[in-house]
């Protein structure tokens, strides 16, 4: 790749940045910056002991509640982590994410939202009462219902043709090979009727494309696959960066592609929390049930951390609290702007009386 142009969003003012602040604009900060923040917000949030370790999936239930991790990676390559940034853990509903990436680049963004429906539900990830409630019975992919059908979108006429194909996209946009955790993958299997029942449903109503068994079966094994903190980095900073993997060069999926995936994670993400999480951190991001979370910065980055201690709506505490942090810090928040240092003088605006 060839670097980015360096360009500090407040060059040219006279101003304190200090007293600016960050914004979305521009660049990361500089390294020792990001380096620094890092590892103060990771200070500031390990000892946090809110939420819980699930336990409806007993293989998740082992985690440790200690366990947690910080990375960022920057769309020119740049990597920044602390805590177990390294330790595996399955990635979950954030699978969604990156196979949404791939149906909307083999479809076109414009079949995907046709078959899928992107619209926020304000219901739990796994609500059956959000099919019956949309007159297409379309959700969206981040949810349980709309990330079935997605996979049942994958190409591939059998279940191993397909889980081959999500294993490649979703490799790529690691820059490693990622590998099933079959204990998981077998431990959800026994636990997954829910998912079955709604992939039932909507092939009832014609919103599933392939056999509602098969593509559920294909869909947990997507969903065991084994990731870290640092993967979610990359793989977020893939999409940040117009679909290129930073680390390899290597194009995951087009960059018209990558835009629509943000759009849809920033209304969805975090399915009914999304609302609060964008108003707080102001960043499309994606969780899932082991307690990986990956927010993406447009043009600047990726985050990814872990930690399985998990909120009500089933999104890790500590990430969300990092992730705000960083957000604040290293001026990502996609609504942030700089302020106009030299206003014009107030001019007086006339409004017609009705």
């Amino acid at each position: 790749m060839v670097p980015k142009a360096p360009a500090h969003e407040n060059a040219g003012m006279d101003h304190d940045p200090q007293l600016l602040g960050r914004v979305s604009t521009g660049i990361l900060p500089p390294d020792i910056d990001v380096r620094a923040e890092i590892s103060a917000g990771y200070e500031q949030f390990r000892s946090l002991a809110d939420g819980a370790v699930p336990g409806y999936i007993p293989a998740l239930a082992t985690a440790s509640p200690d366990a947690f991790g910080v990375c960022v990676a920057g769309v020119n390559g740049q990597i920044f982590a602390r805590g177990d940034a390294d330790v595996e853990f399955t990635i979950q509903s954030i699978s969604k994410v990156f196979v949404f990436a791939l149906v909307c680049d083999t479809l076109g963004p414009d079949e995907a939202r046709r078959k899928l429906g992107v619209n926020s539900t304000g219901l739990p990830f796994d609500s059956v009462m959000g099919i019956e409630l949309n007159a297409d019975r379309t959700m969206n992919p981040m949810v349980n219902a709309g990330a079935l059908a997605t996979t049942s979108l994958v190409p591939g006429d059998t279940a191993y043709e397909k889980f081959d194909r999500i294993s490649v996209a979703l490799s790529r946009f690691a820059g490693r090979p990622l590998e099933v955790d079959e204990t998981v993958y077998e431990s959800e299997c026994m636990t997954n009727f829910r998912n079955r029942g709604i992939a039932h449903l909507l092939n009832g109503y014609g919103r599933m494309y392939a056999d509602p068994e098969l593509a559920t079966d294909v869909y947990t094994k997507q969903c065991a696959l084994r990731i870290t903190a640092r993967d979610l980095a990359i793989m977020g900073a893939t999409l940040a960066d117009g679909g290129i993997n930073p680390m390899t060069g290597e194009r995951a999926v087009d960059a018209d592609c990558c835009r629509r995936v943000l759009a849809v994670l920033a209304t969805a993400g975090l399915y009914e929390r999304s609302g609060d999480w964008l108003y707080d951190v102001g960043l499309p991001g994606k969780s899932g049930v082991s307690g990986g979370l990956v927010t993406i910065s447009p043009g600047k980055g990726g985050v990814g951390t872990y930690s399985p201690l998990l909120d009500g709506a089933g999104n890790s505490v500590r990430g969300q609290r990092v992730t705000k942090f960083l957000s604040e810090r290293l001026g990502l928040n996609l609504f942030a702007s700089v302020p106009r240092l030299d206003p014009t003088p107030d001019v007086p605006i006339s409004v017609s009386a009705r």
